[in-house]
């Protein structure tokens, strides 16, 4: 007890306690890659139609062509499943010798990104490996070879003698299946009117969908609430700003 004439000290102010901030953390994600799980189309009907006709393909090799994350590697994991075929990456591919070690005894083999090969003519053996075991080889690509600029010459002419089929851009519906498959891969779920809003303001491309729904995700975790109307305008205004403002440093 305090003595007569003693004044009480004041209570220390103590800060406040903020609660620990939650951590958008980019965690894996399964995507299903089976047949099951592919949203045909009109876009991508053709090359889907190219796939399940092998083993009848005109030739040993099929070259698939289409933009960023437009479902090739998808398709490509269809075939190779269907193939029982090597899966290789074009920017493995960094000498001959590596290239056939990594094909073995195999007569099928599914070359992804091939466009981003590191050795040129690490390519081309595997294109004479894989016709002179009659067997095939699934190329895909973002562009067509002429785009690629391949300097090999006998490169050059076998890629250019590829039957080559294409993706085109998404439409609408396409989008809008998208944007609920990539949210349901990821544990998520958006309204109907929220997926419309999406797909009546977003750039028109595979790539934008699959970075507007990684934004999405991470914004809702940090916020703590799900994706609704707000939330999916202030997320796409912000990343619709830095796609601008990527551009116009690659421009500069």
């Amino acid at each position: 007890m305090s003595g007569l004439g003693e004044v009480a000290a004041p209570p220390v102010a103590r800060p406040a306690v903020r609660p620990p901030r939650q951590l958008a953390l980019d965690l894996p994600v399964t995507e299903g890659l089976g047949l099951e799980d592919f949203l045909p189309a009109p876009c991508n009907a053709a090359a889907l139609d190219a796939v399940l006709a092998w083993p009848a393909w005109p030739g040993p090799a099929l070259l698939l062509v289409g933009p960023e994350a437009s479902g090739k590697s998808h398709l490509g994991a269809i075939w190779a499943a269907r193939a029982s075929a090597v899966r290789l990456r074009g920017q493995d591919l960094a000498s001959p010798s590596a290239a056939l070690s990594r094909l073995g005894e195999a007569r099928a083999a599914l070359c992804d990104d091939a466009d981003l090969v590191v050795e040129e003519r690490a390519l081309l053996h595997l294109l004479n490996a894989v016709a002179e075991r009659a067997g095939h080889l699934l190329l895909t690509a973002r562009a067509a070879p002429p785009l690629w600029a391949p300097g090999l010459p006998d490169l050059r002419s076998r890629l250019a003698a590829l039957p080559t089929v294409a993706v085109a851009p998404p439409d609408d519906a396409l989008l809008s299946a998208l944007l609920v498959k990539q949210f349901a891969d990821r544990g998520l779920r958006a309204e109907p009117e929220v997926v419309a809003f999406l797909v009546a303001r977003m750039e028109r491309s595979f790539g934008f969908a699959r970075k507007l729904v990684r934004a999405l995700d991470r914004a809702s975790l940090v916020a703590r609430r799900a994706i609704g109307p707000a939330l999916a305008r202030a997320v796409l205004a912000e990343l619709e700003a830095a796609e601008a403002e990527t551009r116009a440093e690659t421009a500069s």
